[in-house]
């Protein structure tokens, strides 16, 4: 079997920018389309994204129970989702941004928007991420090399952050005679179809780059442990229950910041062009510091540093709460340590995944990657569900109105307020987990490594 190698990084990288021409997208603009385009109230709009996350409880877990049960094809346990479900993924996601519904009544808008957005995201986004998401851990079993997979696909997923955050503003937003920035839902449909077009490209690049060399030792036995032993296992896991707080929280501090940004430049700031410079910092800075993420988490651990980043990123959100600045260049310059610790973390997080199903391997003796990955993909859904939940019943709190070209000075310092405190709670909040919960440090992770390459015959 062809070595783990650079083959691997690459098609891996391309697996997590396919899934986020269509999750950050989404993450970053949909709810501008909702309300903006669409005119469906921030309550609304943070009303679906909640109850979509109860019928994910159920579709990730089951896609997750689903990869690690079924028999494998000739091309592996969780590349054969890549080639099943990149079509559907692509086609749902170009559905929900049709600007043609906008002269459409109330009521058919909200059916619309419900079908599309629970197609795309609760049935078939995960049906292809937990494959993906799942199959770093059978790409090789060595630290470095998956802490190596982390970064590329966070490097994947900045890119894509590039193209969409840079990109995005630029082509969404117009300016009318009056100097407000404005929406044009015709370029939201036409933008849709080039990333889902993009996003089937990436999918096809990471089937065909990537290697599955670990096999389950279970696919080969003729019981395999009750979906309801998995799960009390997993409840029990200290690991998995720290790194899903934390999960949880980090989406809330992100998605709210990138949501909010949008009415933060549009509104309080009157210039949406730093909108593409703020998305284009946190991408560089995560393309700047991925060449030293092994380096330094072998030497120091994940938890060590990523503890210490998201801290740093806290208190430069918060301090930009108390400063009150008033022009976007001041606010880029304070926010620059808050992307900073923020790019770092995304950077290890999904090394973090592995050891944690590691862990569950040491602990219980059997294998679960699919479901341990289902079970972390909820939990990030669930945060993105509370970012943009919050988000949408903050707009409506603080009196946004959504067919206004300009907001009054008192909704404005409320956008403001909301756009800085939120992830500053949030990223404070995830450093302590990391810090006094999550109980892989780098001393233990080396042991549980060790322990599995013991106990499969290779240490």
């Amino acid at each position: 079997m062809r070595p783990f190698g650079l083959r691997d990084k690459l098609g891996y990288m391309f697996g997590d920018f396919g899934n986020d021409f269509t999750f950050i997208f989404a993450s970053s603009f949909l709810m501008v389309f909702y309300t903006k385009v669409l005119g469906i109230s921030g309550t609304m709009v943070g009303t679906l994204f909640l109850l979509a996350r109860f019928i994910d409880a159920v579709t990730d877990v089951t896609m997750g129970r689903l990869v690690d049960t079924m028999r494998p094809a000739k091309d592996g346990r969780f590349r054969p989702w890549l080639r099943r479900m990149a079509g559907p993924v692509a086609l749902s996601s170009f559905l929900m941004y049709q600007s043609a519904m906008a002269g459409a009544p109330m009521p058919l808008k909200i059916v619309y928007m419900y079908v599309t957005y629970i197609l795309w995201g609760s049935i078939f986004y995960t049906s292809i991420n937990i494959p993906y998401g799942s199959m770093a851990s059978v790409l090789s079993t060595e630290p470095a090399h998956r802490a190596s997979l982390s970064t590329f696909r966070s490097v994947g997923a900045s890119l894509a952050s590039l193209v969409i955050g840079v990109g995005g503003p630029l082509l969404v937003y117009s300016q009318d005679e009056q100097g407000n920035q404005v929406v044009s839902g015709g370029r939201f449909t036409l933008i849709a179809g080039l990333f889902s077009v993009l996003a089937i490209l990436c999918y096809v690049l990471c089937y065909w780059m990537c290697t599955e060399r670990i096999k389950n030792p279970l696919q080969k036995e003729a019981e395999r442990p009750k979906a309801a032993d998995i799960l009390q296992a997993l409840l029990k896991n200290r690991a998995l229950l720290a790194i899903i707080g934390a999960a949880i929280l980090l989406l809330l501090a992100q998605l709210v910041l990138s949501q909010m940004n949008n009415f933060l430049f549009m509104d309080y700031f009157k210039n949406s062009a730093y909108l593409s410079a703020i998305n284009m910092l946190g991408t560089l800075l995560t393309l700047v510091m991925a060449p030293f993420i092994v380096s330094l988490t072998g030497r120091f651990g994940k938890k060590e540093t990523g503890s210490l980043a998201t801290a740093i990123a806290g208190a430069a959100f918060l301090m930009l709460f108390f400063l009150r600045v008033k022009t976007p260049v001041a606010y880029i310059a304070f926010a620059f340590f808050g992307y900073l610790g923020l790019s770092y973390f995304n950077l290890i997080i999904w090394a973090n995944i592995t050891d944690v199903i590691d862990y569950q391997e040491v602990c219980t003796h059997h294998r679960d990657d699919g479901t341990v990955y289902a079970v972390y993909s909820f939990a990030r859904k669930a945060g993105q569900a509370l970012a943009g939940g919050l988000s949408g019943f903050m707009l409506t709190a603080i009196g946004y109105d959504e067919l206004a070209h300009a907001q009054s000075e008192v909704v404005n310092e409320a956008i403001y307020s909301v756009s800085t405190l939120v992830p500053a709670i949030g990223l404070l909040l995830v450093a302590l987990i990391l810090l006094l919960l999550y109980p892989l440090d780098r001393k233990t992770v080396q042991a549980n490594t060790a322990e599995l390459k013991r106990r499969r015959g290779n240490g």
